[in-house]
């Protein structure tokens, strides 16, 4: 009985190591994507036509970057993660949590001031990003706030403290900022009339009619905003490469720069 039970206890453990060490591959189902919700339009509307084209379908989660990243170390099951901006995909990346050779830039964006209601001919000017800047948005504030991203995670806020900075006004608004989860966040503040400025990217203010651009930042008052997109190691999709070099091709960057972003590098194009 013993060497019976010494044979069984061994195959028990055999059993145990490899369920822990495998994990099927997930052959159906829609790929998981975790998309900065910048994203949110365009995403759905390349995806979409993903499907269409293919018949295969997307499953999509919108969160500010940090809390995505954030999720993705924790555990959660993701195939593909698109974040706004690198120090994110960084994070994820040293953690060992990319597939090796998965990562690229894929879109660019911009920066802009908003305010609610749509643009009026002839009325807001755009307003003049001089070194003077805070003065004139404290003028346009009154007591009201100026909506943001959180500055210290989102990249859309960490983008906007930046700018600000770079420009001469944090220090003039920062008692001022309402700190939104997310950049989408922040955007319904101004479209609600529950901020009368907020800073958003130059995407958002597109997407939504409800409020108008008052002044694009200078690239160079900045990082550059670039997102970043990459296959998880963990992920086993046998479509999740194929989604992402969907996303870089035409289909989808048409649907991308409806809505003002800039496809970098798309396959094909000439060096």
């Amino acid at each position: 009985m013993r060497p019976t039970r010494r044979i069984l206890a061994a195959l028990a453990l055999g059993l145990l190591a490899h369920s822990a060490n495998s994990r099927p591959a997930r052959a159906e189902g829609p790929v998981v994507v975790f998309a900065a919700a910048s994203l949110k339009n365009a995403l759905d509307d390349a995806t979409a036509a993903w499907t269409k084209e293919t018949g295969k379908t997307a499953r999509i989660s919108y969160a500010g970057s940090n809390a995505l990243a954030k999720q993705i170390e924790a555990g959660a099951p993701a195939d593909l993660f698109i974040s706004a901006d690198q120090a994110w995909m960084d994070s994820v990346e040293r953690a060992g949590l990319l597939k090796p050779g998965s990562r690229i830039d894929l879109l660019r964006n911009a920066l802009v001031l908003v305010a609610p209601g749509p643009k009026k001919s002839g009325s807001d000017p755009e307003v003049a990003l001089a070194p003077d800047l805070g003065t004139t948005l404290k003028k346009l504030l009154g007591g009201g706030k100026l909506a943001m991203a959180t500055i210290d995670a989102v990249p859309a806020g960490k983008y906007g403290k930046a700018a600000l900075e770079k420009l001469g006004a944090w220090e003039s608004v920062k008692t001022q900022v309402a700190q939104a989860e997310n950049v989408r966040a922040a955007l319904l503040l101004v479209a609600r009339g529950e901020a009368p400025l907020g800073i958003v990217y130059a995407t958002d203010a597109a997407a939504d009619a409800s409020v108008h651009v008052l002044a694009t930042f200078p690239p160079d008052s900045h990082p550059p905003i670039v997102y970043p997109a990459a296959i998880t190691a963990e992920s086993q999709h046998p479509d999740a490469a194929a989604l992402l070099s969907f996303l870089r091709g035409p289909t989808a960057g048409s649907a991308f720069a409806r809505q003002g972003f800039t496809l970098i590098d798309p396959p094909g194009a000439g060096r």
